[in-house]
């Protein structure tokens, strides 16, 4: 299969993509539009890309908004009460069930590789098994990486340390965390300093949902920098949400930024969801309650940004559509300057496969793996301005989607 009139981010001109079995095969500038032959797809001078990347949701958790009750007050915490209900009520063939079905919406939106957190403060640890299995199943479709996340806490939940260390035996890739729900700030530091030593003895990754809260006082992120640090794990390790960072004052941010460059970890926001549970105590001025995204974007910093929730006790919306969360996330993080427009598809492509981990089994060069999009608008901009999508996703060089556009007539 050939891929014909491709536009490339950053490279003026078009291109043919040249794919023999799974691999990328060549890549060359085509001097002028090309016909198709059987076989080729025709780009239509709009962008190729590597697959869009979901690195934060949580597949355990999808479709489950409303049951056995909905979250009334719109909080985080109210959303933990209400999946501990739910969680209740979790079977191995209805994680399966609803975690599949969104896979698919994931796929059906141009998602080969997705990250998801998969609760296991339950002592069957029925999500987690269920998800192993999802993971094998569905990898023709996606590739996906399951974290051990400790709801509940780690130190704060009975068990909680033997609970994790059985999900990384049954087969979790990341190490996950939840400091500031733990119920003190010495066991918040504890669980940290037990996450880490796990990863770091098992050869793990690390993603921890850490000051997930408008708290200016829920300052983790410090300690989570630090082992990172002195570690040389920071590549490995990923700080999710870090909403308190909104709230920090500029001189304490200021200092935590020099910390944060140095231990080179990696950072999610999720900012449909965040923008909906934060800022809950406030009335007026509301804060946005996101991190300070273009702030550790500018200062060099990788982060990118996740869906985190489809229909659950968190968050009542979603589709699958990580379009949809950069076009928001760019708004509420006054990220629409023309600099950012140019670039913005590496907030849900690049950034999100060096979080990730991906390595060379991620990006347009010959040699790796034949994965990759057709989009349906030639660059960055338009595909944020025209809230564009995949036209056709191609995966280990065998076509996995292909989407007929809407057509409109005027009458």
């Amino acid at each position: 299969m050939n891929i014909v009139n491709a536009r490339l981010r950053g490279k003026e001109g078009l291109f043919r993509i040249e794919l023999e079995g799974e691999r990328i095969a060549a890549i060359a500038p085509q001097p002028s539009p090309a016909e198709t032959t059987v076989g080729d797809l025709d780009a239509a001078s709009n962008l190729v890309t590597a697959p869009f990347i979901e690195p934060h949701i949580h597949l355990d958790a999808t479709l489950t908004a409303g049951e056995p009750a909905w979250n009334m007050s719109g909080t985080l915490f109210e959303g933990i009460e209400r999946w501990g209900e739910r969680k209740a009520l979790v079977t191995h063939e209805d994680s399966k069930a609803r975690a599949k079905k969104t896979i698919d919406m994931l796929v059906d939106h141009g998602i080969q590789h997705v990250r998801t957190h998969v609760d296991v403060t339950d002592p069957t640890l029925a999500a987690l098994k269920a998800m192993v299995e999802v993971r094998d199943e569905t990898r023709h479709l996606i590739d996906m990486q399951i974290v051990a996340f400790p709801q509940e806490g780690i130190e704060s939940f009975e068990g909680g340390r033997h609970l994790m260390e059985e999900a990384v035996a049954i087969g979790a890739d990341v190490v996950g965390g939840i400091p500031h729900f733990e119920n003190t700030r010495e066991q918040g530091v504890s669980s940290i300093h037990f996450l880490m030593d796990l990863a770091e003895r098992k050869g793990l990754l690390v993603d921890v949902h850490c000051d997930e809260t408008d708290d200016p006082h829920s300052r983790f992120l410090e300690v989570l920098a630090e082992q990172a640090r002195v570690r040389g794990m920071g590549a490995r390790v990923t700080a999710s949400h870090t909403t308190a960072m909104g709230s920090y004052d500029n001189a304490y941010c200021s200092k935590l930024f020099r910390l944060l460059k140095m231990s080179g970890i990696n950072f999610i926001s999720c900012p449909t969801e965040s923008i909906h549970l934060q800022g809950r105590f406030d009335t007026y001025p509301k804060r946005r309650g996101l991190t300070r995204v273009a702030e550790i974007d500018r200062a060099g910093m990788n982060i990118c940004f996740a869906q985190d929730s489809i229909v659950d006790p968190w968050y009542p919306l979603g589709n699958g559509n990580i379009m949809r969360i950069l076009e928001a996330g760019l708004h509420i993080c006054h990220m629409l300057g023309y600099e950012d427009l140019q670039r913005g598809l590496d907030l849900i492509t690049d950034n999100s496969a060096r979080t990730l981990n991906l390595g060379e089994g991620y990006g347009l060069e010959p040699g790796r793996p034949a994965n990759l999009l057709i989009l349906s608008a030639p660059s960055d901009y338009e595909m944020i301005r025209t809230q564009g999508y995949a036209l056709a996703s191609i995966r280990k060089g065998r076509l996995l989607m292909q989407r007929t556009p809407a057509r409109v007539e005027r009458c």
